[in-house]
Order: C-alpha cells, then structure tokens, then sequence
C-alpha cells in the first residue's frame, strides 16, 4: 500500500515556493472571508437594535408635527419595498466587518509575519496596539458629533417643509464620519513610523507645522458638516495629535544620535573622523624566510 507523502518541513524563515504563497493566501482569504460571513449572520439578529442605536442622533418627529416644520427634527423614511431589507444587509455586512476584524487582522498578520525581521515584527505590533484605540476615539468623536452636527443640516430646510431623511442616508454619513475620523486620528501614527523608519526626521516634521495646521483645518471643513463645532471637534484633537508626534520623533532622533553619532546624517554629508594620533606599538619580529611560517613559504 503506498504511503502518503509526507509535507516538506516549514523554513524558519518562511521562504517558500509560489504556488505555496498563493495556496496559503487563499486559505487566509477563505478564513477571513468565513468569519464575516459568521459574524453577520450573527449580527442580523441584532441588525434592527443596531439600526436604532445609529439613527438615534437623528432628532425624529412624527409625520405633520408643527416641530418638522420648525425645522428643529425630521422624519425617518424608508422608499421601496427593497429597502428595509436591504438595509438589514447592510447593518449585517458591518457588524460582520467590524465584528470579525480580529480574525481577518490575524489572518492578514499571519500571511506576512514570515517575513518581516525582529525589528520590523515589533514595530507592527505597535502599530496594532496603537493604532487600534486610536481609531476606535476617533469614532467615538465622530458619533459624539453627529447628536450636534444634524440640527445645523436640518436648519436650512426651506420653510413650512418637512425633511424626510432616509435610514440609507443616515447609515451612509455615520459610517462616511466614522471612517474620516477614524483614518484621522491615525495621522501621528503614520507620521512616527515613518521616523522610526528613517524617512523622516523629527525636526523635518516639526518645521511643516504651518502646512499641517492648514491642512489639518481644510480636511476638517471639507468632512465635517457645516457648523464650527464639528470643525474644531476634529482639528483640535488631530492637530494636538501631530504634534505630539513630532515630540517622540524627536526623542527617538536625540535617542538614535546618541547610540550612532552618525545616524542623523544625510546622504551627501561625511562623517566625523577620529583623526586623534595614536602610539605605535613595538615591532615585531619577523621569523627567518626561509623557514616555512604555519605551513606557508614566507610570513606574507
């Protein structure tokens, strides 16, 4: 009876053929794809709370209420028969997204750990152990702003009408907010590996500080809503974000200069040569010529 094969032993180093790489990212795929899809069959038992929980911010009236017309709330509406039902897709597709990010994040880790260095495989776990909660304020920041952010949206309806706002809209500018916050509060991250990295220098980064602030400013006015308040709930935080960013990039060049005095030089400077005179020992003495030395003719 012939024996099975057996598997080739794994490299230490994680180097193997082509077809093996494929062959595994498609098996990581299939995992990271398996536990969305679990995770949101999961989630649509729970699809209509969470509805609830993200139309809350939404001042809601009922229909012919002398307050819509005020325009101080609005009308929940749902157009088509489809609708409802593709919403409840939707809300599952999310909470299976976010609910499932530890496995498909690992599934991710996994594929390219093999073959990264020492060094470069404790920078990403920073980044994950950074990276996460950072997101996770800034949408926070973003639901925080949205209670705030929809009565300034619903004040310039026109007058004696009623604003009917879709769930579908609703849903599409919470998670649009919670996405831009989100990746915004992930700006000093990107900014400190890149010092880590060696692209960048902490004084090069805090001499942009004009440039950032404005642009910090433009980005906040262009995503957020119309009102002041949603402007600075995000450019404050950001902006105290990259600075402080700059303070440890700093630390980590002072931090460098001192373990390698020339780590802060460029391409085109030279380094310092220690030009100090030393003494010259006492000569050798150097064995007769003729007589083999370990082996060899001469000492040469």
């Amino acid at each position: 009876m012939p024996k099975t094969a057996r598997k080739p032993p794994k490299d230490p180093e994680g180097r193997m053929p082509l077809t093996e790489h494929l062959r595994e990212l498609r098996n990581r795929l299939g995992i990271a794809a398996l536990s969305v899809v679990v995770v949101a069959i999961v989630g649509a038992f729970f699809a209509k709370d969470i509805m609830d929980f993200l139309t809350e911010p939404v001042p809601i009236c009922e229909y012919g209420d002398p307050a819509a017309r005020e325009r101080r709330c609005a009308v929940l509406a749902q157009n088509g028969l489809t609708a409802p039902f593709a919403t409840y897709l939707r809300v599952s597709l999310l909470v299976g997204l976010i609910g499932a990010s530890p496995v498909w994040l690992y599934q991710f880790w996994a594929f390219i750990a093999p073959g990264l260095h020492r060094s470069e495989k404790k920078y990403s776990r920073a980044v994950v152990a950074v990276g996460v909660p950072l997101f996770l304020t800034g949408t926070y920041f973003a639901y925080w702003l949205l209670p705030r952010a929809i009565p300034v949206l619903l004040s310039f309806s026109a007058d004696d009408a009623q604003n009917f706002v879709s769930v579908e809209e609703v849903l599409d500018i919470t998670v649009r907010l919670a996405l831009a916050f989100g990746l915004s509060f992930e700006l000093p991250l990107l900014l400190v590996l890149l010092n880590l990295g060696g692209v960048v220098t902490g004084k090069r980064m805090l001499s942009w500080w004009r440039w950032m602030v404005m642009g910090i400013a433009i980005f906040a006015a262009a995503i957020t809503p119309t009102d002041l308040l949603s402007m600075v709930a995000l450019q404050v935080p950001v902006t105290g974000l990259y600075f402080l960013a700059c303070g440890i990039a700093v630390l980590n060049d002072r931090r460098r200069r001192k373990q390698n005095p020339d780590a802060g030089l460029s391409d085109e400077e030279a380094s310092q040569l220690d030009l100090t005179p030393e003494p010259v020992g006492p000569a050798e003495r150097i064995e007769d010529r003729d007589r083999p030395v370990n082996g060899h003719d001469d000492v040469t």
